[in-house]
């Protein structure tokens, strides 16, 4: 049996969403996590002790997706509002608008060199901007359907599109035309993304499959039925040795795609699980869902070596399987009810320009896109008391002797559920003991019977 400290680990929850969480990614340097709600805000979480959430007002609907550009300079969102904006990634979170499509825009992705934005309609296309002049470049059209997701390659050659009309296309960025065309009778897919190297795609079945195509000979090579619920999004591992995949089902689940099956399922989140992504190092990753929860794991298992790891492991391809030794499950119930820290919230005001003295980012200085009722917003701040935080002057206790305790409290939980996890694991453990003494016994009878 692998050890703890080889496993994914619960390392810290954060809750500010009012509604279910529908995207999030974590930033270049490993230091921030952006996260996209149906309560129509973006929050931007920053790991340092006791640092303050921020989050950001303006758009007028669900924010259906949220990613940040490769430098970390810029957060692109998408909405239903049928708009896209860009952030800057600051308590100050001034932002651009593009009044981007017709109709609900679902899926935001920067380029590996951020100097272009794809996006993904309801209104069946997906458009490519230049983040340079901030100016629309040209639409993709050949969707019939709904476009959920549209993702670049690694090297920006080709973008990846999948949608309700039960198809994935591949799109060539130099000639503007659809390329390779991957078709479902079943389902269709809710998310694609292509692998590290740019080989592969792997997409997220609303037919509770997980599918891994080959782009360079159009062969679908693995194929993997693992949840008991609509698969929703994926992401893979630096490496491009390891997929996670979040479901309906409540869980995610860890690919070895060397291997070709299953090694863990956690089992974090209460109710559908909607978005998951990886750390661009791999060391972390992050999952959001209807809780309105969102979790950071710490990866572990990445650092060892793969076959080392599956020998462990059953194969395990059904989601009925019998429970495993490297399932998850933090203790239950989730702690859904400890206290939040106080949220810095930013809300638009006056259209005016950054601040000469302010180091904005250069892109928002080309207003060659924006209409005039989209330029740059300055945006005033205030800190919003969440009602079950009392004020401080309200504290009967010194603020910091109140943090450490909070400090204190988190970390007590994180143990806790790890503790639950090795106690799962030891049962688990105990009845397969059980089950191979009574084999034992019984075989041994067996022999004495026949001397």
């Amino acid at each position: 049996m692998a050890s703890a400290t080889e496993d994914p680990v619960l390392e810290r929850y954060f809750k500010g969403h009012k509604a279910a969480i529908t995207s999030l990614d974590l930033s270049p340097n490993g230091k921030q996590l952006a996260t996209a709600s149906w309560d129509t805000f973006l929050m931007l979480w920053n790991f340092k002790p006791h640092a303050r959430a921020y989050r950001y007002v303006g758009h007028k609907d669900v924010v259906t997706s949220v990613q940040f550009s490769p430098h970390g300079n810029l957060l692109a969102s998408a909405s239903r509002d049928r708009t896209v904006r860009l952030w800057i990634p600051d308590k100050r979170g001034k932002f651009s608008e593009f009044k981007a499509h017709t109709a609900p825009v679902r899926s935001v992705d920067f380029s590996a060199d951020g100097q272009f934005l794809a996006t993904a309609s309801e209104d069946k296309s997906i458009k490519v901007w230049s983040m340079y002049r901030q100016r629309f470049l040209y639409s993709l059209y050949r969707h019939t359907h709904w476009v959920r997701c549209a993702k670049f390659s690694p090297d920006g050659r080709l973008i990846v599109s999948c949608s309700e009309d039960k198809t994935i296309k591949i799109w060539d960025t130099t000639n503007k035309q659809c390329v390779n065309n991957f078709s479902d009778s079943v389902g269709f897919a809710n998310f694609v993304d292509f692998n590290p190297s740019g080989t592969c795609i792997a997409s997220a079945g609303s037919d509770q499959t997980v599918k891994v195509w080959d782009v360079r000979v159009n062969k679908l090579l693995q194929h993997y039925q693992v949840h008991s619920g609509g698969v929703n999004c994926i992401s893979f591992h630096p490496s491009g040795n390891y997929l996670i995949t979040a479901s309906s089902d409540g869980t995610l689940k860890i690919l070895d795609l060397l291997e070709g099956r299953l090694i863990y399922t956690l089992q974090g989140h209460t109710g559908p699980v909607f978005t998951v992504s990886f750390s661009k190092g791999g060391e972390l990753f992050a999952s959001g869902g209807a809780d309105t929860q969102v979790l950071l794991w710490r990866t572990n298992f990445d650092e060892l070596h793969c076959k080392g790891l599956t020998k462990r492991n059953l194969k395990r391809l059904h989601f009925d399987s019998p429970p495993h030794l490297l399932d998850i499950y933090p203790r239950t119930p989730h702690p859904h009810e400890e206290k939040v820290e106080t949220v810095e919230t930013t809300e638009t005001s006056g259209r005016t320009l950054p601040d000469k003295g302010e180091e904005a980012c250069g892109y928002f200085l080309n207003p060659s896109l924006m209409s005039p009722e989209c330029l740059p917003t300055t945006t005033k701040k205030k800190t919003e008391d969440m009602s079950d935080l009392p004020c401080e002057s309200q504290r009967s206790i010194p603020l910091a002797v109140t943090d450490a305790l909070e400090h204190i409290m988190e970390q007590l939980n994180v143990l806790t559920q790890t503790v639950s996890i090795l106690e799962q694991r030891l049962t688990l453990t105990e009845d397969k003991l059980k089950d191979c003494l009574e084999n034992q016994q019984k075989l041994f009878s067996a022999v004495q019977q026949k001397s």
